[in-house]
């Protein structure tokens, strides 16, 4: 899917090479689903196995990063392409991925697909809230405040709790059961708190400087080319890991080709460098940002 008709893909990439990029690994796929269940469970593993304020702290860091993780693997199997198998998407998206983070596989679907439908546009149903970017330095640390103090994070919870119902939450009460269970065993039910205090403060912060890296710093948000419209944040080692999971900091690439699974989009991104896909950016920043340092920096008037 291309979200612009002022690009045309296939001036830079051929059919024959795009096959590769767009063709679905369910080895990958669970692999990458593997690390990021490994990472909770080292998130968790820490402060239970040395309990002292520092392992709390990157326990509850690392969990808000594998959090947006989460959001990251249901949002491909949304787009049917993390798994081969449909089921399989459907599956893990709803019960896995989907359920940690309480979200409907179905309904962030048909929001995310429209998205992409109207990107560039006053449509897209992300508009208002990219449009709340550049901000003034002092609404950027009202908004911050708000998250590190669990105020963005609470009223999400009780968004939550008012539309409730078994049916709907089946998938979360049964991961958050099993995740429980698994930490009871290990003697440590204790530890399920750390991923409440993750969700209301870290969460809250990678989410929101994920969402001013993608659309909130982009250049021309109603322009119809991509690489006007959304940003791709070039990102360090530690960065991936706390801030930008999956390779969710590729999101031009994304918006370019909604085909190409997550666990190939780096080399996605190389081609079209290659291949002087960005030469027409006047200069690397309208494309790119180097770090989300450089986000919060642009995302500030």
């Amino acid at each position: 899917m291309k979200t612009t008709a002022t690009v045309n893909l296939s001036d830079y990439v051929s059919a024959e090479e795009m096959r590769p990029l767009q063709a679905r690994s369910d080895w990958l796929a669970s692999w990458m689903a593997l690390f990021n269940l490994v990472v909770m469970a080292a998130a968790f593993a820490l402060p239970v196995l040395w309990f002292n304020p520092l392992t709390l702290i990157i326990g509850v860091l690392l969990l808000g990063g594998r959090q947006l993780g989460m959001a990251v693997l249901y949002h491909e199997c949304a787009h049917q392409i993390f798994f081969k198998a449909r089921w399989l998407n459907d599956a893990f998206g709803t019960w896995l991925f989907g359920g940690l983070m309480n979200t409907s596989l179905a309904g962030y679907r048909a929001y995310h697909l429209d998205h992409h439908r109207h990107a560039g546009t006053e449509q897209d149903p992300d508009f208002a809230m990219a449009s709340a970017y550049p901000a003034e330095p002092a609404s950027m640390r009202r908004k911050l405040t708000r998250d590190l103090t669990g105020r963005t994070g609470l009223k999400d919870v009780r968004r939550q709790i008012k539309s409730f119902g078994l049916a709907r939450n089946a998938p979360f009460l049964a991961s958050h059961g099993l995740m429980l269970g698994l930490l009871a065993l290990a003697g440590a039910p204790w530890a399920y708190a750390l991923w409440w205090v993750a969700y209301l403060v870290a969460y809250q912060v990678v989410t929101r400087i994920r969402f001013m890296s993608e659309h909130g710093v982009a250049v021309d948000r109603l322009s119809p080319d991509v690489r006007e419209n959304t940003v791709t944040t070039l990102t360090s080692w530690w960065e991936r890991l706390l801030i930008g999971p999956n390779f969710v900091s590729y999101h031009l690439e994304h918006h370019l080709q909604a085909g190409v699974p997550c666990y190939r989009l780096r080399r996605f991104h190389h081609l079209l460098k290659e291949r002087g896909f960005f030469a027409a950016c006047e200069q690397p920043a309208r494309c790119f940002s180097n770090g989300y340092l450089h986000v919060l920096r642009k995302a500030t008037a």
